[in-house]
């Protein structure tokens, strides 16, 4: 017995690195597979291992980033399976370059897929998860969010997931519909292609290794937890802390700039955060 059998996920960029990594526990979890991917030979490639090893797998090249494909590919994992009761918003895109070298096409191609994409195919998914009482979406966020150096397009991609799992975890909870994002850090691509990255990940670090937390995410297992940003390190585990407001909140009738300058070189000054260079890293 494995802790998906009966459950229809849907994974989304899983035709390499940790997408792949996510279908292949999940249908060795028991789990019928969506293999969603917009290059159709590793979709298919990966649908076609999980057959032959005796799992129950389908590709698809849907791409996440229009609306209407976004809500086929729910509608294929339905006729195929019967039923969506997972979906996995992993596929995204990624690059490095200075603030003055940024190019608006490329900021709106990633922005696209990481943040339209995740809320195409999860509004999708939500409908008839609602209809059927049920369901669990996990969204892929990543450490960026904390403000990644030149990582502007992608950071803020990664910090608009992590809203909308606060969000959509409030409004789902009453459906039924549990909402979590995973933080992972695994080599892959994307990483060999990142300098940065390079310097804090070995080999090692396999996607394989951070399957076992969205599976796990997945199952009844996890049941009642919603809501949380969940990051995975190498052998590291942590709950990553939710934006909210600190202490001391100051309260003035009148606030002049002098009084404002006076609170942040008094009161404010303990509570001001760290540069964002010492807190993205981990």
């Amino acid at each position: 017995m494995g802790v998906l059998d009966g459950k229809a996920v849907v994974i989304t960029g899983a035709g390499r690195g940790l997408g792949r990594a996510y279908a292949v526990h999940a249908a060795r979890s028991g789990a019928a597979v969506l293999v969603n991917d917009i290059d159709a030979e590793p979709a298919e490639e990966v649908a076609g291992s999980i057959r032959a090893a005796g799992g129950c797998a389908v590709a698809s090249i849907h791409s996440v980033a229009d609306p209407g494909q976004a809500g086929e590919l729910i509608e294929r994992c339905v006729a195929r399976f019967g039923a969506i009761d997972g979906l996995v918003n992993n596929a995204g895109l990624n690059y490095q370059v200075p603030p003055w070298e940024d190019d608006p096409g490329r900021m709106r191609a990633l922005v696209e897929v990481n943040v339209l994409g995740s809320l195409y195919c999860g509004l999708a998914a939500v409908k008839t998860m609602r209809a059927r009482g049920g369901g669990v979406i996990v969204n892929v966020g990543s450490g960026s969010m904390l403000g990644k150096p030149n990582g502007a397009a992608y950071s803020a991609s990664k910090g608009a997931v992590a809203s909308m799992t606060f969000s959509w975890a409030v409004d789902l909870a009453e459906c039924g519909i549990r909402v979590n994002a995973v933080s992972p850090l695994a080599w892959t691509r994307m990483v060999a292609a990142d300098a940065q990255e390079r310097q804090r990940t070995t080999p090692q670090q396999t996607p394989d290794r951070i399957a076992p937390l969205v599976t796990y995410l997945l199952s009844d297992l996890s049941e009642g937890i919603t809501g949380q940003m969940i990051r995975f390190v190498g052998d590291k585990l942590l709950i990553v802390r939710q934006p909210a407001v600190k202490a001391p909140v100051l309260v003035r009738d009148h606030w002049a700039v002098e009084d404002i300058a006076k609170a942040f070189e008094g009161e404010l000054a303990d509570a001001l955060e760290s540069p964002p260079a010492q807190r993205w890293a981990l």
